[in-house]
């Protein structure tokens, strides 16, 4: 905690910042904002804000005048504060307007509302069933972000609307009484993006699926087993459930039927959650592990084990974050997940899923002697070195091209290098040079500049060196660049890999640079056209294009790189008889490889266009 001493030792100090977080071990936790935020709800009875970006964001929620009642009634403040947080739900829709928080507090027969915007506990208190009050144990908000529907103990369901905190009705199961939605404790509550459904879950085993707005029993079914814990995903209307046998269990809700079943984890399940497009399940246990499903393929697809079991977990709509919290730990643990950051195939490294690797937890600081394990799960830094092995080694898809993967800019630039130059010319002519310091030896010339007086030794040098040119020029056998020798010795060997990988090393202006060095600008025919060495090497620029179009790798990089190519040797491809003929083989091969793919993209087209217009 920092102070303002400005005024002295002797005066009462004043707080300009401090850090704080749990002081007990975090129950429930939950992503918000888009990922920017967790929402966490301690042991410790109080509800806190993280930021993940800036940890001066970082807060806890205000309980009213915690601290001057505490004072008061001289007792400390976590006698005063509400009791833990057991499940809570959040709505962004409604931030700006009413509380957009409900909670569900530890043997309370309330539930209480929280508004975000200004960090402090609402007015209105939610009590279902006043004449029999039991402790309130579920809670949703709706999609609309309007009603809080609450779940108690006593099986009784009850909604309520958050502007106000009045009751909108309760549900009733005419089979389980008079007014009770459930013959038991009602261990959770969901809603649709519709608004249409309500779904409810009790104790003994029994999932029910209610008309939101009338509050009618549309239809329900039987596990089997006590639930424990649910969870629903609105957008694929796949519900989770967690049951006493250790047995998740995937229902679609629509169909009413059983879609999915993981077995797996060999002590009770703490939490679950769906990731943003429902393709994953991430489920904890007290077994240690931390175990994803894939939903599609309806198997395991990696298994962490670490050495504290997770009480908690959330993963952000991102999908890049993963937040835990963990046995008598009072922190909340970031996880990032290497499948956002790593290449697609590199889920061939996870295998199956079915072994279960060791995971250290991650640090407050990084420890660079620590030990690197060998094992590559989803949720462990992934080397470099894999990564550029698994580029390198990717095999093409029949009927697709492959991308170079390069900077937009860099293959973009190649095209628009005209523009760049012109862009780039200085505004100003240049500026006439001062005059010279008068003990540096000048001729006077024409057009005022200065120019020095060359020694008799720089004389003899220069006269050397422009014969050593002379004969130079007059030889066939010419030493050739870096650039020339690479594509070369690729096209003896037929194999290009190594010219490919030097010209993407290249930047935009050395690479024009290298193509503008065989340029043909003289039309005498002192020369036959066997003899010239630039018409060789454009021939083998040629047999390049025509390889690399034929592979369909690299095919943005490739076809921006032609455009420079012919731009530059476009008359000297059409003089000569022999490079004709390559460039209609390029042609053909270019033609042919575009047809296929502008028949792919006309079918998605045409796909998406019907699927959007299509009335559902």
């Amino acid at each position: 905690m920092a102070f303002d001493i400005q005024r002295g030792w002797d005066s009462q100090n004043l707080g300009c910042n401090f850090r704080s977080g749990h002081s007990a071990p975090p129950l429930c936790i939950k992503f918000y904002a888009n990922g920017r935020h967790i929402l966490s709800a301690g042991q410790d009875r109080a509800f806190r804000l993280f930021s993940v970006v800036q940890d001066q964001q970082s807060r806890e929620l205000s309980q009213r005048h915690v601290s001057k009642r505490a004072k008061k009634l001289k007792l400390k403040k976590e006698e005063i504060k509400l009791k833990p947080v057991i499940a809570f739900d959040v709505a962004e829709i409604r931030e700006r307007d009413w509380c957009n928080v409900v909670t569900c507090h530890m043997d309370t027969p309330r539930a209480y509302v929280w508004r975000l915007q200004n960090f402090v506990l609402g007015e209105h208190i939610l009590t279902p069933c006043p004449e029999n009050p039991t402790p309130v144990k579920a809670c949703a908000i709706s999609a609309c972000g309007n009603f809080a529907v609450l779940g108690t103990a006593g099986g009784w369901i009850e909604r309520f609307n958050l502007q106000s905190g009045i009751s909108r009705g309760n549900y009733v199961d005419a089979l389980e009484g008079e007014s009770a939605a459930h013959n038991g404790e009602v261990i959770g509550i969901a809603c649709d993006v519709t608004n249409t459904i309500m779904i409810s879950a009790g104790y003994h085993g029994d999932v029910k699926v209610w008309d939101f707005k009338c509050r009618q029993l549309k239809y329900k079914w039987e596990v089997g087993c006590s639930l424990v814990k649910i969870v629903f995903h609105r957008s694929n209307g796949l519900l989770a459930t967690v049951a006493d046998d250790l047995v998740i269990r995937l229902f679609d809700v629509i169909a009413q039927r059983l879609v999915r079943k993981f077995e797996g984890h060999t002590d009770r399940i703490t939490d679950m959650c769906f990731s943003e497009d429902g393709k994953w399940l991430l489920t904890s246990s007290m077994d240690g592990t931390l175990r994803i499903w894939d939903v599609i393929l309806a198997r395991q697809i990696d298994a962490i084990q670490v050495d504290l079991s997770i009480t908690a977990l959330s993963l952000s709509p991102n999908m890049d974050i993963l937040a835990t919290s963990h046995v008598d730990q009072n922190g909340v643990y970031l996880w990032v997940n290497q499948a956002m950051f790593s290449g697609a195939a590199s889920f061939a490294s996870y295998g199956s899923g079915k072994e279960i690797v060791n995971v250290k937890m991650p640090s407050a600081a990084s420890e660079k002697d620590g030990d690197k394990s060998d094992n590559r799960t989803i949720f462990e830094p992934l080397e470099s070195s894999d990564t550029s092995q698994f580029l390198n080694s990717s095999h093409q898809i029949p009927d697709l091209v492959t991308l170079s993967l390069l900077p937009k800019s860099q293959w973009q630039s190649l095209i628009n290098l005209d523009i760049i130059k012109a862009r780039n010319k200085p505004i100003e002519p240049p500026k006439k040079p001062e005059k010279a310091p008068f003990f540096l030896p000048s001729i006077p010339s024409l057009s005022g500049e200065i120019l020095f007086k060359p020694s008799e030794g720089t004389n003899e040098e220069s006269n050397a060196q422009n014969t050593r040119l002379e004969e130079s020029s007059k030889k066939t056998d010419l030493p050739v660049s870096k650039f020339l020798q690479i594509l070369k010795s690729c096209a003896e060997k037929e194999n290009f890999a190594p010219f490919t990988n030097h010209i993407k090393s290249l930047s935009p202006t050395i690479l024009d640079m290298e193509l503008r060095m065989l340029q043909i600008i003289d039309d005498d025919d002192e020369q036959e056209p066997e003899k010239r060495q630039e018409l060789h090497f454009i021939e083998l620029l040629l047999d390049y294009f025509i390889h690399e179009i034929s592979c369909r790798s690299n095919f943005e990089y490739i076809q921006a790189l032609i455009r420079l190519f012919l731009k530059i040797h476009g008359e000297t491809v059409r003089r000569q008889s022999k490079l004709q003929e390559k460039a209609r083989k390029l042609l053909e091969v270019q033609s042919a490889v575009w047809q296929k793919i502008d028949k792919l993209f006309k079918n998605t087209r045409c796909m998406i266009t019907f699927l959007s217009n299509s009335q559902l």
